[in-house]
């Protein structure tokens, strides 16, 4: 069996983390449904542009947009809303297929620019929701401190949502209690809360990519810390992982879940993000192997699709917890785990809002470029 496929039988989604007008329009997302058993679809500022910035497949809409007398951002929100309404289309089959389990989402993510706004994140998330207009999408927004009472707010109010960028597992917990909470405000105010969706996006890859160096400098000065140092290099994002997935487990039961449960609701999914490999030294496929296990998600790069199609081998390895002890040998490194996460958000946000700039000067040159070429 094709390893995509059957990776679902241990109870985990794979979502691909790409999106471009073309693979919608030349069948390849849909051949990815149906032969590879894709479940779902994840975006963000830095793959829009790529895909608007790095390809002609948006220079008509772009010119016509332009001389509507649209802004960039304006024009922005256009394309990628019309893309994530066209890939939410070819996933409502699975969306609307009674045992969905969650899948068939299309995310579409907030500005970077809101990372620290409440208020901005909120209006935007209600904005986007309402303008793709599909059961199917989920909203992504910033596990930051500005972001988890946007979270709650926009759950309470019917909303389904990615949140992302979490790189800690006390960030995880305070993701998923916002949940618990818009649910419950839900519920307080009188309304449904059956097929309101939400994925935790846990990012993997950058928290080696960072703490990685350090252990590998301790562990060239040798002696017994560098012989610690040097067991627990490229072991801290999975270690993570494994124990943001037993807060989950805990939170998703007892009787406050139950409460939720007794009235539909669905649990808040842990999706493992960033789980590329960027390190030549590790298994291409380090990230999602280690991470296979019920109520998860996986959300992949084209490239590490291909490889686990070709390589594949999965298994329920998430009941595996012997590397969570990993985390409780950081402190005598003198590693604080909570500031390194803080410092990866940070990095995090600018990789997007990085992107996010870059696209809106491009879109800008577009946009003046179309308008100097419209008929007086």
């Amino acid at each position: 069996m094709n390893p995509l496929v059957a990776i679902h039988n241990f109870g985990q989604s794979i979502w691909l983390d790409y999106i471009r007008r073309n693979i919608l329009h030349n069948g390849e997302l849909q051949r990815l449904i149906t032969e590879d058993g894709l479940r779902g679809v994840t975006s963000n500022p830095a793959i829009f542009e790529k895909a608007i910035a790095g390809s002609d497949d948006y220079a008509d809409d772009i010119r016509q947009l332009a001389q509507r007398g649209l802004s960039a951002d304006q024009i922005y929100a256009e394309l990628a809303v019309a893309d994530v309404q066209q890939a939410c289309d070819l996933l409502r089959p699975l969306y609307d297929h009674p045992e969905n389990g969650g899948d068939g989402y299309v995310s579409l993510e907030v500005s970077p620019e809101l990372v620290n706004d409440t208020e901005g994140t909120v209006a935007e998330g209600l904005h986007f929701w309402q303008k793709v207009n599909r059961p199917n999408v989920m909203i992504k927004v910033p596990a930051t401190p500005a972001g988890l009472p946007a979270i709650r707010q926009l759950i309470a109010a019917g909303v389904n949502v990615n949140v992302t960028l979490i790189f800690s597992v006390e960030r995880y917990r305070l993701v998923a209690e916002a949940f618990l909470a818009g649910l419950e405000d839900r519920v307080a105010a009188g309304k449904p809360i059956r097929r309101i969706d939400s994925v935790a996006s846990f990012f993997l890859s950058r928290i080696d990519v960072l703490i990685d160096p350090q252990l590998e400098k301790m562990a060239a000065e040798g002696g017994e810390k560098g012989a610690l140092a040097q067991s627990l290099v490229g072991q801290v994002a999975i270690a993570s992982a494994k124990r943001a997935y037993e807060v989950f487990q805990e939170l998703f039961a007892g009787p406050r879940w139950e409460a939720l449960r007794a009235q539909g609701a669905q649990p808040q999914r842990l999706l493992w993000a960033s789980t590329g490999n960027k390190n030549p030294n590790y298994d291409d496929l380090k990230y999602v192997e280690a991470l296979i296990g019920p109520n998860t998600v996986n959300t992949i790069p084209v490239e590490t699709l291909d490889y686990y199609r070709a390589k594949g081998q999965p298994a329920n390895r998430l009941a595996d917890k012997q590397e969570i002890a990993v985390l409780d040998r950081l402190p005598e490194l003198g590693l604080d785990l909570e500031a390194l996460s803080n410092q990866l958000e940070q990095e995090g946000a600018q990789k997007f809002t990085e992107p996010f700039g870059k696209l809106m000067r491009v879109l800008e040159q577009k946009r003046q470029e179309a308008l100097a070429s419209t008929p007086a």
